[in-house]
């Protein structure tokens, strides 16, 4: 029996540039309680309708013998402590598309990602959904030059430069004017949006990771340069252990040899990520129970407090 299916759970990510006070924390933790049935409702929809990209004229079937999860598998949506945008950040080079995965290798992944407004449990429509990470090898386009088995402090002081004066997306490091793994699209009038890309490698001292921002206040130029206002939104998401295992023995993966890779547990982000409750995992299933290498359909909920945005403004090609 063919079916399609989704997995459910919920990631909620902070959106204070140097992270919420407490009391915000607590207010936000009690708006976001109410939410759990909301999203269950949400996911009960999506897992009916498929999974239908538009990136594609064709579904994904799935060959399973029935729904990986029914509901979420937490019962409270609540916020996160914002995490790090990472030093491979360069808003330069990200791009507006559904399909980012340009001529990188590995185990196809297809993101399908809901954004709610924790203030109002509601799907936010038309919010940008920013997505980078590393290659099958642990490089990141625009950063290629850069090797990924040598520790972010030691490349600087290579560049003369020094970890106290680095600042994320704006000193710059970048190599080259590459772009792929790196892609952005708005959510629709249910807060979805859907991405093609695949299964992340790894880079030294860091588990596997996706990075992702939730801007609001956005608008295209005559030129097609998209100019952001606001993020209300930083966090990333990660993968379950077991699976990152068998996906790691599979080539090009299997090829990166010259580092032992982080594991989820001695990753201070993802610990940070998981403290209090949350859970930044993302939920998958195998497009063919058979064959691990054709690939995954990951699904996650985001919910943002929308009342509590970051001012920023720059622009994307």
């Amino acid at each position: 029996m063919q079916l399609f299916l989704f997995a459910v759970l919920a990631l909620v990510v902070a959106v204070n540039a140097h992270g919420p006070p407490k009391g915000q924390i607590a207010r936000k933790a009690a708006l976001s309680s109410r939410c759990a049935s909301h999203v269950n409702h949400n996911n009960q929809k999506r897992w009916k309708r498929g999974f239908s990209p538009s990136i594609s004229n064709t579904t994904v079937p799935i060959r399973t013998q029935g729904p990986y999860y029914s509901a979420l598998q937490n019962e409270t949506c609540v916020l996160s402590p914002e995490i790090t945008a990472g030093p491979y950040y360069w808003p330069h080079s990200q791009t507006l598309r559904q399909d980012m995965t340009e001529n990188q290798v590995g185990v196809p992944l297809w993101l399908d990602i809901g954004v709610i407004d924790m203030a109002t449990c509601l799907p936010l429509e038309g919010v940008m959904v920013d997505l980078w990470h590393c290659n099958a090898t642990g490089s990141y386009s625009s950063f290629s030059a850069l090797s990924p088995n040598t520790p972010f402090p030691e490349l600087l002081a290579e560049q003369g430069k020094n970890i106290s004066d680095f600042v994320v997306g704006e000193t710059d490091l970048h190599t080259d004017a590459e772009t792929w793994l790196r892609g952005m699209w708005p959510t629709n009038e249910e807060g979805l949006m859907q991405m093609k890309t695949i299964f992340p490698g790894f880079y030294v001292e860091r588990s596997i990771h996706i990075h992702v921002q939730v801007h609001t206040d956005w608008t295209v130029r005559e030129n097609g340069t998209l100019v952001f206002e606001n993020t209300v939104s930083t966090g990333q998401l990660y993968f379950d252990e077991e699976l990152e295992a068998k996906i790691m023995a599979l080539q090009p993966y299997a090829s990166h040899v010259e580092i032992n890779r982080t594991i989820n547990a001695e990753d201070m982000e993802f610990s940070k990520g998981m403290a209090n409750g949350y859970n930044p995992v993302v939920s998958v299933v195998q497009v063919d129970d058979d064959d691990l290498s054709k690939g995954l359909i990951g699904y996650i909920t985001i919910g943002v407090d929308s009342s509590a945005i970051r001012d920023e403004h720059w622009s994307a090609a």
